[in-house]
């Protein structure tokens, strides 16, 4: 494998271990991009490494969703489908 391959951001829910917190982890350089910060998760895109990195070590669970790019992709076309089916709005074919 080159350094190239596998590098591309996932983006994954990460979950403190217990005894640990979401503040613990952002309190860490973990070179995480911190998408969303809820109370008890949060939301990164980061490299493969760094979040078999998280779970090696044993600080946090990670549930892996895609690449950072398939989850953009999905993302835009879930609000593109939201904007044309929104319920009480005149369909893109109503003439006023």
């Amino acid at each position: 494998m080159t350094a190239g391959e596998g590098d591309e951001p996932v983006v994954a829910r990460v979950t403190p271990e217990a005894g640990s917190s979401v503040a613990k982890l952002l309190g860490m350089p973990l070179g995480l991009d911190v998408w969303e910060r809820h109370a008890d998760f949060l939301v990164v895109a980061a490299p493969e490494s760094r979040l078999a990195e998280l779970e090696r070590r044993r600080l946090a669970h990670v549930e892996r969703w895609a690449t950072a790019t398939q989850y953009q992709a999905r993302m835009q076309n879930r609000s593109a489908d939201r904007s044309v089916d929104r319920p009480g709005d005149p369909s893109p074919t109503d003439d006023g």
